[in-house]
């Protein structure tokens, strides 16, 4: 089992949560998020609903870090509009 530094996901075998399926219920219902691997590639992600989760994102994370422009809203350019009617 090996923890992801900069996510509190945990990488378990598809074996293991099979034969623990229980324990680590608990650990999702404790907030935990599992990613199960099956010959070391990832296939599937446990995780808490939204309502269960410790702590959600709090809004107006990156206030100050960037500026929406004025015309953000403002109609795409012509040629960009043609370009997605391909």
């Amino acid at each position: 089992m090996s923890v992801k530094s900069n996510h509190p996901a945990v990488q378990i075998s598809a074996d293991e949560m099979a034969h623990n399926w229980p324990a680590y219920l608990r650990r999702v219902e404790a907030g935990e998020t599992l990613v199960i691997v099956k010959a070391g590639k990832p296939v599937a992600e446990v995780k808490p609903p939204l309502a269960l989760r410790a702590s959600l994102r709090p809004y107006g994370l990156c206030a100050g870090e960037f500026t929406v422009p004025d015309d953000f809203d403002a109609p795409l350019p012509e040629d960009i509009l043609k370009e997605f009617e391909r």
